[in-house]
């Protein structure tokens, strides 16, 4: 950390109450008050959920529709044929095929943020689990990335449909948008997407399901949250 980010980041400290949990209201006007950086930061939810991780059947993903968008530029590749691949790149996706994409991705290719597929396609995109695996990236039913009408999943990605999973420690981070949002639009997403992972809840996972919260940005300290104020007005 260089001296400017390290006096940055102490001058962001200095605006949080030892040992307090912050409502989401109060969290975002105090994210407001930190230092900024030179770059329009991206804000993120982040939880600990109290699931085992090495349980399948307690594995937590999902996606939501961000009612003010992420504010980020998703890149979308596509693994489809015929028409499919024609309304794909009629709807905007960055990178759409099949036998040529499949061999640029098995090489190493990921310069993509959401990975899109027909189910015919599925057959062979299943033989890249390990190098879209890792990454988050594999299409999956449930998140809606396994679709015939890849057009309307390509809108939907574009207009602020974000994606999570839990990792191997059992915490999931949840974009929710920039600084340079309002706060409104910020409390507005994070209502949602904390609404999108508790319905994601795994009906075998017992006891206290989000053992702790956290808002922050790219360069910020984590402003801690209660997740019990986390509701609408």
């Amino acid at each position: 950390m260089s001296s400017r980010q390290s006096k940055r980041y102490r001058e962001a400290v200095k605006h949080l109450e030892a040992g307090k949990c912050y409502g989401i209201t109060e969290a975002v006007e105090v994210l407001a008050k930190m230092p900024k950086a030179r770059f329009d930061e991206s804000v993120e939810l982040s939880m600990h959920l109290g699931v085992d991780p090495k349980q399948g059947e307690q594995m937590v993903r999902g996606s939501l529709r961000l009612p003010h968008g992420s504010g980020k530029n998703v890149r979308i590749a596509v693994f489809a044929r015929g028409a499919a691949a024609e309304a794909a790149k009629t709807a905007g996706a960055q990178f759409v095929g099949f036998e040529d994409l499949l061999k640029r991705v098995s090489e190493g290719f990921i310069a993509f943020d959401v990975a899109i597929a027909t189910p015919d396609a599925m057959q062979e995109v299943r033989k890249l689990g390990r190098v879209l695996g890792p990454r988050g990236l594999m299409p999956n039913p449930r998140t809606g990335t396994v679709t015939e009408d890849v057009a309307a999943a390509v809108a939907e990605c574009q207009a602020g449909r974000v994606e999570f999973k839990m990792d191997k420690s059992a915490n999931v981070h949840v974009l929710i948008g920039k600084r340079s949002f309002s706060a409104a639009a910020l409390q507005d997403n994070a209502v949602q997407a904390m609404e999108a992972v508790q319905k994601a809840k795994p009906a075998a996972a017992k006891g206290r399901y989000v053992e702790s919260l956290a808002l922050s940005a790219t360069v910020s300290p984590s402003i801690p949250l209660d997740a019990s104020t986390f509701q609408r007005k």
